[in-house]
């Protein structure tokens, strides 16, 4: 059996007639908004921590190795400026 929109409304309404209308309301409010196969069980959500954190890592490490990268290139640069500097002022 399938659970709708129609049956929950069944549901509510014949609650109301034997408990009562905030009773009902109470009680409809603990139910899942729909079928159990769409909650998401503990399972769902570790198996969701592991993507977003191998995911995170994926980005960090590429994000680390972009900024090493230009890092290095940086120091490169400067060494070799402050290198013809030296040769420059040594000819003068």
């Amino acid at each position: 059996m399938t659970i709708d929109e129609r049956s929950r409304h069944v549901l509510h309404q014949r609650l109301e007639q034997v408990l009562g209308a905030d009773e009902a309301g109470t009680l409809m409010e603990h139910l899942p908004p729909v079928g159990w196969a769409d909650v998401a069980t503990k399972r769902d959500l570790d198996a969701m921590e592991k993507y977003l954190l191998g995911t995170f890592r994926s980005e960090l490490a590429q994000a680390i190795s972009s900024q090493t990268r230009t890092l290095v290139l940086t120091n490169i640069g400067a060494v070799l400026g402050t290198a013809a500097l030296t040769l420059a002022a040594i000819r003068l």
